[in-house]
Parts: structure tokens; C-alpha cells; sequence
């Protein structure tokens, strides 16, 4: 694929989120998705191989489905009120169709099953932008429409994207795979708390983006695309095998590291609204998913690969450091967590 074609792509990537973002009518949310979804099709497909092309194909079935019944829950929303102003969404039917259909967008339980098998079937650089890019524009309407949506729906799909999140991530080797559940999981917390406190929602979000772009940036600068990759990234360099090992236990989230704040101030929220059982349900699911986390963590710090030579590096080992965008959201992976009083100020 060309650089021009390549930038296009992205340029309509960008605009169609911030489209969807930043519009309060019906009509040009949906134009927004719809061109989020057409032009990452092409980027999905870059690499021309029987597997790019089925995920591409899921991918958009699963898209354009979602997509047609947000305007369907739309247009019943506005034949019964007379406006297409997204914060009006009064109708009960058409509430419960856009809380579905967001889900499948953004591959909450029990709509997942697309979002895995299309991670796994792109490029690792395609599957970033799914797991974090991909994530805002529907994430933006739950925000509009968060008095709207039916919050019985919401928290049941937390606590099965949670679970599931967690036990679908035990038995994989494929890190593409892994950090696919580990989405599912996160959003999962996202979606429990997203009718309560819209603020921790944002918080959530800006946190996942953070710790999933390191890891996923660590993956391509690694070239790691297997568990057993892993074990030789600290002949490559040492030094990224730390930062990757505080990554994964900050998704896990285990204090003092960021990622802990999040699922923290959505247990308190729950618990305050007397949700305790569901807060309980969500913190025992996270130990699954800390579960495989420990797991690579091992893995890439505490092993090494079986080698037929005696040498511990790499042929033509060569010293990798880190990139740009690796070295700017590292920091805020690992040590936001002594700032959440003024966060939450």
C-alpha cells in the first residue's frame, strides 16, 4: 500500500471519530461510523493473505450490522418524539437497540466473538488501532446518551465481558489474542460504570488507550506476536523487557501502577450504590485476567527460549530503543496512580 493511500486512510479514520464525536444528530453519527468502518477495511487487508481477508469480512458484517440498527433506534426514537438530537433519546425500544448496538461495536459480552478472530487476523500495527483508535467514536455516543441507555443491560454486560474477558485470555498463546480479551475485560469495567459516573468513564478510556498503545507499541518494536517471543526480548533489550513487564501488570491492575486507579474508584462507585455483589463480581473476574498477565510477565522476565546454541542473545543481536510514542505514554502507564486526588479534583 502507497504512503498517499496509506494517509488518506488514516486522515478518514481521524475524521470520521471526530465526526461522530462531536455531532448531536442521528444522521451524521452514523456517517461518522460509517466511515470509521470503511477505511480501516483497506488497512485490515493490507497484507493480502486468506486470513486478512476474513477478518476484513467480519469485521464489516459485525460493523455494518451495528450500524444499521443504530439508525434503526434512531429513526424509531425520532418518529416518536420529532427530533434526531441525540441527547433526546427518550424512546425505551430505541434505547435498548442503540445499547446493543453499541456493544457489538465496541465488542462487548456476548458480541465479542468477532472482535478476537479480526485482532488476530491483522496486522499487530491494524490491531492497535481496533483495540484503541476504534474504540472512541462509539464510546463518545455512550457518553452523550448515558442517561438514556438501559443501565440493567449495561452492568449485565459488564460482568460477562469481565468474566469472559478473563477466561477466554487463560488458554491463548497468540498475544494479538491476548490483548483482544484483555479489551473485552477492560470494557467490560467501562461499561459498568458508564451510566453512573460518566467522569471515571473518561478516566477508564484515557487509561486503556494508554496501557494498550505501550503494549502494542512494545509488541511491534519487538516484533513479538507469540508468548514464546516474548522470551527472547531480553537478549534484544533489556531494558523494554522491564517497561513490559510494569505494562502488563498495570493492565492487570495491581497498585502502585496506574492501571489500578481505574478499577479502584469503580469499585467505591458501585459499592455506593449499593452494588456490592457486582463490585464483587468485577474484582473476582479481574484475578483471571491478571492471571495470563502474570503469566507473560514471567515469560519475558524469568525465562529464557530453549536455544540449540549456548549463547543467551540473538543472531545479529542488535540494541533496540525505544520509540517516540512507547517513551511518551510508558510514564503515564506506570506512575499516574499518586495523582488521582488531583484528577478527580
Amino acid at each position: 500500500m502507497s504512503p498517499t493511500t496509506t494517509t488518506i486512510l488514516i486522515s478518514t479514520l481521524t475524521m470520521g471519530t471526530i465526526i461522530t464525536a462531536s455531532s448531536h444528530h442521528w444522521l451524521f453519527a452514523w456517517i461518522g461510523l460509517e466511515l470509521n468502518t470503511l477505511s480501516i477495511i483497506p488497512l485490515i487487508t493490507k497484507k493480502h493473505h486468506p486470513r486478512a481477508t476474513e477478518a476484513a469480512t467480519k469485521y464489516f458484517l459485525t460493523q455494518a450490522a451495528a450500524s444499521a440498527i443504530i439508525l434503526f433506534s434512531s429513526t424509531i426514537n425520532a418518529w416518536q418524539t420529532g427530533t434526531w438530537d441525540i441527547m433526546q433519546l427518550t424512546n425505551p425500544m430505541a434505547s435498548i437497540l442503540l445499547t446493543m448496538a453499541l456493544a457489538m461495536k465496541l465488542g462487548l459480552a456476548p458480541a465479542h466473538f468477532w472482535l478476537t478472530e479480526v485482532m488476530q487476523g491483522t496486522t499487530t500495527e491494524t490491531a492497535m488501532i481496533i483495540a484503541t483508535w476504534q474504540k472512541l467514536a462509539p464510546m463518545a455516543i455512550i457518553f452523550l446518551t448515558a442517561n438514556s441507555l438501559t443501565p440493567t443491560i449495561l452492568l449485565t454486560m459488564g460482568m460477562l465481558s469481565a468474566a469472559i474477558g478473563g477466561w477466554g485470555g487463560l488458554n491463548q498463546t497468540q498475544m494479538r489474542k491476548i490483548l483482544a480479551y484483555s479489551s473485552i475485560a477492560h470494557l467490560g469495567w467501562m461499561a459498568a460504570i458508564s451510566t453512573m459516573m460518566t467522569n471515571i468513564l473518561t478516566l477508564n478510556l484515557i487509561i486503556y488507550l494508554l496501557m494498550t498503545t505501550s503494549m502494542f507499541s512494545i509488541m511491534i518494536m519487538m516484533k513479538s506476536k507469540t508468548i514464546q517471543d516474548l522470551t527472547l526480548s531480553w537478549s534484544s533489550s533489556p531494558i523494554t523487557t522491564v517497561l513490559t513487564a510494569m505494562t502488563l501488570l498495570s493492565l492487570g491492575g495491581l497498585p502502585p501502577l496506574t492501571g489500578f486507579m481505574p478499577k479502584w474508584l469503580i469499585i467505591e462507585e458501585l459499592t455506593l450504590q449499593n452494588l456490592a455483589p457486582m463490585a464483587t463480581v468485577l474484582a473476582m473476574s479481574s484475578l483471571l485476567s491478571l492471571y495470563f498477565y502474570l503469566r507473560l510477565t514471567y515469560t519475558s522476565t524469568l525465562t529464557l527460549s530453549p536455544n540449540s546454541t549456548t549463547t543467551k542473545h540473538k543472531w545479529r543481536f542488535k540494541t533496540k530503543s525505544p520509540s517516540l510514542l512507547l517513551t511518551t505514554s510508558l510514564p503515564a502507564t506506570i506512575l499516574f496512580l499518586p495523582m488521582t486526588p488531583l484528577i478527580l479534583a
